[in-house]
């Protein structure tokens, strides 16, 4: 489950700092600014991935940038303001790779690796809900490019939304199950292998295959297969064959017959 949130901070000035229109109030004191909203923006993602998001303090920031934490607000008025133009900067950044073909399918693959690369790149962004998104030119120009997947999928514009957040989702939801494993390994001081080498002697006692025979046929055969219970990069090119045969079943199912208006006896 997500831990922050975007979009909780004032939205007038969320939008004015997200579009770049943001002017210190009438009559405003505070430090003289010398950096730029920009500057401020690239070292707070800078500190959430070297530390994560819950490293990205006001006063951290502050330290980071060389300048009093008062000054700070010069530029952005709180932490929830600076998430979102976090996010919207990476949106903005996010590298779009070439598709293997020019068809619906392998667009929508490419925006599937696309995003999943921007989550492996900034693990933070596991940690943030964006069911209301930043909508700044970051967020838009990415929502533009990946409703382009779909310009000869037949599907109507419900549709593509509809099909667009069924993948995202599906992405957002790996990268959620690979960062807890990354958490749980450094807490263990483990590999996914190595700890479920140490307790393989254990649940073999445990697993009985008389009581339990699926699953200890099924878990063994998996476990052979990664080296561990849950292999991330397994699960995402498997899950994402599976998401775009499903949208293909949509895309090339054939349109309702109309029904011929009944004539009177």
């Amino acid at each position: 489950m997500a831990s922050h949130r975007s979009s909780g901070g004032d939205p007038t000035r969320t939008l004015e700092l997200l579009w770049r229109e943001a002017t210190p109030a009438k009559g405003q004191r505070g430090p003289k600014q010398t950096l730029t909203v920009d500057a401020v923006v690239a070292a707070a993602v800078e500190l959430a991935d070297a530390e994560g998001l819950d490293a990205v303090t006001m006063r951290a920031l502050a330290g980071k940038l060389g300048i009093a934490p008062m000054g700070l607000y010069t530029y952005v008025p709180g932490r929830a303001e600076l998430l979102d133009l976090m996010l919207d900067a990476l949106y903005a950044g996010m590298a779009r790779r070439k598709p293997k073909a020019r068809d619906w399918r392998s667009r929508l693959e490419a925006v599937a690796h696309d995003n999943r690369d921007l989550f492996t790149a900034h693990a933070w962004l596991a940690d943030v809900s964006t069911t209301r998104p930043p909508l700044g030119p970051g967020q838009l120009s990415k929502y533009e490019y990946e409703l382009c997947a779909f310009e000869d999928s037949g599907l109507g514009d419900v549709e593509q939304d509809a099909a667009l957040t069924f993948v995202l989702g599906f992405v957002e939801s790996c990268a959620r199950a690979a960062s807890d494993q990354r958490a749980t390994q450094l807490e263990s001081k483990m590999s996914e292998e190595a700890w479920w080498q140490a307790h393989a002697p254990l649940l073999s006692r445990m697993s009985d295959p008389e009581r339990y025979p699926t699953a200890a046929r099924v878990g063994t055969a998996a476990g052979v297969a990664h080296g561990a219970a849950y292999n991330p990069e397994y699960a995402f090119r498997f899950g994402l064959e599976r998401v775009l045969d499903g949208l293909a079943a949509l895309v090339e199912k054939p349109p309702p017959r109309k029904r011929r208006p009944r004539t009177a006896p």
